[in-house]
């Protein structure tokens, strides 16, 4: 039976308070009008238990979005221009296993985006309530009329099981597959307040017996957009669905880059250990989550990669003025590109020794920053990244363009278009950007100006 989220009344209060638990979730979209808890203080605890993200509010039909994230808290202090800094401390997936892999669209089944516009083919009902009948891709059925539903099959997919330390995972064959999903949920260890259905019960057992490291991370967490969207649209690649669509959710282009925070940016280094500062598009920020993957490459090739639930931990704080389009990220050094990771002390020596062989005079201090960008595809997220971080940092756009080229990198975060520009930015702009003690204390920099040589 499909489980109902069960939605507190408005929990958005005058009595800021130092920890938020979130275990409540939006049924798909992200917006203005989904009820926001809180607030939270100006440097207070967040934590968040999150069921799977893609695959099992796709085949659940009454989803309006790809995900299904958490409600959004309200952030003390934040206002429309600021931006605010979630610091992620904790990290840790809690399902046994998950299924993945390669999407078709069951034609006949939605208007126009089978993410967000659904029905039933046989009596018409739109966003049906549905249940899950046996195990096998025709498992999903209409409460309505009973006919199979689900407006999305696998072409290629494979069910993972993970070890008890979240290092390693396995792949395996279809006789595992079917008995994991006689138990879905609870393999899939769906929270409480879950609607979706398992994916587990569709046992698509394509390539048992691979074997991948696990790193969880957060495909999908930020702040609020200016209106409503679906929440696996907030990003600029999967919003362009959006765009003169035949649904509520129809909007055009413009619209789109205005309203949207790029929350959902599929990037692997979004991880324990990183920062992601975000911009502010309502007030209080509304910060939500989901979509945790248990492990993925850059690009996240198949279209989709290992949803599972998960509990996040993160410290929110506000940062004041810091205007921003879309997200900045502070990766863990681990995950820095070779060419955008701080020089050393010994380095610094050799630099030096460098300058006074040359006679230059002005030696930079830098360290690493990462801009997201996204567009309908690589080269437009890519511009979008370098413009961000021109505007942003107020250099000039050809002077981003080398900087990314000799002291960082352009990496793909996903494929059809989201991106990240990391390149070494000098420290006078991060002081005047708001965010040089940050960047110092995660890097652990020395905050000493260096002189002249």
């Amino acid at each position: 039976m499909q489980k109902k989220a069960q939605l507190p009344v408005n929990q958005v209060s005058g009595i800021a308070v130092d920890r938020i638990h979130v275990n409540q979730y939006s049924g798909g979209i992200v917006g203005p009008s989904v009820q926001m808890l809180g607030p939270l203080k100006d440097g207070g605890t967040l934590i968040t238990g999150t069921p799977p993200g893609c695959w099992g509010p796709m085949i659940t039909p009454a989803f309006q979005g790809g995900h299904e994230v958490t409600l959004p808290v309200a952030v003390e202090g934040a206002e429309v221009g600021d931006a605010v800094a979630l610091i992620i401390k904790k990290m840790t997936v809690t399902s046994l296993a998950t299924s993945s892999g390669v999407m078709r669209f069951v034609e006949g089944r939605y208007h126009g985006d089978p993410f967000v516009a659904k029905f039933c083919a046989q009596c018409g009902t739109e966003q049906p309530a549905s249940y899950v009948q046996g195990i096998g891709e025709d498992a999903i059925h209409c409460k309505q009329c009973a006919a199979e539903v689900s407006a999305f099959q696998f072409s290629h997919g494979y069910v993972i099981v993970f070890d008890q330390d979240h290092q390693l995972s396995l792949t395996v064959d279809q006789s595992i597959a079917n008995r994991l999903a006689g138990q879905a949920e609870q393999i899939a260890a769906l929270p409480e307040h879950a609607a979706q259905h398992s994916i587990l019960s569709l046992a698509r057992a394509d390539m048992p017996g691979v074997a991948a490291h696990m790193r969880p991370f957060l495909g999908n967490i930020g702040t609020t957009p200016a209106r409503d969207l679906p929440d696996s649209h907030n990003c600029h690649d999967f919003g362009q669905y959006l765009i003169d669509a035949p649904h509520r959710y129809a909007m055009t282009e413009a619209e789109l880059i205005a309203a949207k925070t790029d929350g959902h940016m599929d990037t692997n280094s979004v991880r324990a250990g990183s920062i992601l500062i975000c911009p502010v598009k309502i007030a209080g920020a509304g910060v939500y989550m989901g979509d945790m993957h248990a492990q993925q490459g850059n690009g996240e090739i198949a279209g989709h990669a290992t949803d599972v639930s998960g509990e996040t931990e993160l410290e929110v704080r506000v940062i004041k003025g810091l205007t921003l389009d879309g997200p900045i990220l502070l990766q863990r050094l681990d995950d820095l590109p070779p060419m955008a990771r701080p020089f050393s002390t010994e380095q610094k020596q050799y630099i030096d020794a460098l300058a006074n062989h040359w006679g230059q005079s002005q030696v930079e201090e830098s360290a690493p920053i990462t801009f997201i960008g996204s567009g309908k595809n690589l080269n437009d997220a890519t511009e979008n990244a370098l413009q961000r971080a021109a505007k942003t940092t107020g250099l000039a756009y050809n002077e981003i363009l080398n900087r990314c080229t000799i002291t960082g990198s352009i990496d793909i975060s996903r494929l059809p278009g989201t991106v990240r520009a990391t390149f070494l930015c000098p420290m006078p702009i991060l002081e005047q950007l708001g965010i040089a003690d940050l960047v110092r204390q995660h890097y652990q920099l020395e905050s000493t100006t260096r002189k002249e040589v």
